[in-house]
């Protein structure tokens, strides 16, 4: 089932895609069963939902779409997951032994169909498509066998990165990964139960801008599997629902083009993975 957070004027609900008969895609309100995506995932709600599809009374097209969790504990990021992403920076170095984690803020990401803002501070705006694991079950040193049970659903990340920043400390990339509204996430949640575990273990993620694929690979070329990632991370977090993890994105990030092909307003970036859906953003120059 696909949850979305959405906006209508001036509130903000969450609820489940429907699609009709004819193809149509609406949207069936749910903010009587919890106050938000997060909180039914935190009361456990979302397997036992039936959806009324007489309630699906609004267009998808006339409602907004935010991150699908607005507001969780922790974004938690993996940098250079990919092996050919690894190859990519062509420095000689052996695939490393424990991944890299940094984290976002939530006021860095946007919804899908929402502009990515370019700051007047670097016009070295560039894309990352990643797959997001939306933690359901917390815990602590969750075994890696048992990694998979954890996850409420999938979604789809824009981890867009100003690149002369993430350059500003030579040991973390923090300053280039939180400009405001620099990335996105969405369009919606795809619940767990719509997944297996050869899934999880072979899903392809691709990127274009303007229609040019960009960025093409699987989760099958990981170096860090989204299990042992799970696993790995809950060694040091306390894991909480809600909270969501962007597994890495594959080569061909705009920085790794002679010359760097970085984004600009009048661009389209497009992130398409296997089984969840397509997240899209332009891009827009701040508004000072």
């Amino acid at each position: 089932m696909r949850f979305i957070t959405y906006q209508k004027a001036d509130v903000v609900s969450w609820g489940a895609v429907v699609e009709t008969g004819n193809g149509q895609l609406t949207v069936a309100d749910l903010s009587n069963k919890a106050d938000s995506l997060k909180a039914a995932i935190e009361q456990d709600l979302l397997n036992d939902l039936t959806i009324d599809e007489s309630i699906a009374t609004l267009a998808l097209d006339d409602v907004t779409l935010l991150p699908p969790i607005t507001t969780p504990e922790k974004i938690i990021c993996i940098g250079v997951n990919y092996a050919n992403r690894n190859a990519e920076y062509k420095d000689g170095s052996e695939a490393p032994k424990f991944p890299s984690v940094f984290m976002r803020t939530p006021d860095s990401l946007t919804g899908h169909n929402l502009p990515l803002i370019r700051p007047p501070e670097s016009h070295q705006l560039d894309y990352e498509g990643e797959i997001v694991v939306v933690i359901g079950k917390g815990g602590r040193r969750i075994k890696e066998e048992d990694a998979y049970s954890h996850i409420a659903g999938l979604t789809i990340m824009n981890e867009g990165t100003l690149r002369d920043w993430v350059r500003h400390a030579k040991f973390n990339v923090t300053q280039g990964k939180n400009f405001v509204h620099s990335g996105s996430v969405g369009p919606w949640m795809v619940s767990a139960d719509e997944f297996t575990a050869a899934d999880y273990e072979d899903m392809r993620v691709t990127t274009t801008v303007n229609g040019e694929v960009r960025q093409n690979d699987t989760t099958a070329s990981m170096m860090f599997p989204i299990a042992y990632i799970i696993s790995y991370l809950s060694q040091f977090y306390q894991l909480k629902a809600g909270d969501i993890i962007a597994t890495g994105t594959p080569n061909g990030a705009g920085a790794r083009f002679d010359p760097p092909k970085y984004l600009a307003p009048g661009d389209i970036v497009e992130v398409d993975v296997e089984g969840v859906g397509k997240l899209s953003n332009g891009i827009a120059d701040e508004v000072l």
